[in-house]
């Protein structure tokens, strides 16, 4: 009887912990569509406010520094001579942003064509210098 007792609780409980993960994935996903939803609510609020034309100007006002016709337009002028508080200009990509991205497959894959091409140059060790060996001399015995 305690064996039979014994093997449903073993196979017992391998379908429980089988349901506690499961549980424990639902859980986790069921949060994520949660935050999902919000993210997706916030999206929403921020197309709706694009949406109204004070919103608009004020975005252009704030992010690009346009005035209304007849305003004057002020920018104070940093130490470092650029604009405090302005948006920051957006660059071209430089060479060296380009010369920093990987290379594509096709021109690693050329670039092994290439080098099976040449055959490898034997490196010569260059000669050391034999370091000389200490010269042992035995030293006088001291008596008292």
């Amino acid at each position: 009887m305690l064996l039979v007792l014994g093997a449903l609780i073993v196979s017992y409980a391998q379908s429980l912990r089988v349901w506690f993960d499961q549980h424990q994935q639902i859980t986790a996903l069921q949060q994520e569509i949660r935050d999902r939803e919000k993210r997706v609510a916030e999206l929403n609020d921020e197309i709706a406010r694009w949406d109204d034309d004070a919103y608009v100007k004020a975005q252009a006002r704030q992010r690009l520094g346009w005035v209304m016709p007849g305003e004057v337009g002020y920018r104070v002028i940093g130490a470092d001579g650029k604009p405090v508080g302005a948006p920051p200009e957006p660059s071209a990509p430089s060479d060296a942003a380009a010369e920093e991205q990987q290379p594509t497959w096709y021109t690693k894959l050329w670039g092994s064509v290439e080098g099976a091409g040449k055959p490898a140059v034997p490196s010569t060790p260059k000669p050391t210098k034999p370091t000389p060996k200490p010269i042992l001399t035995p030293s006088p015995k001291v008596t008292r």
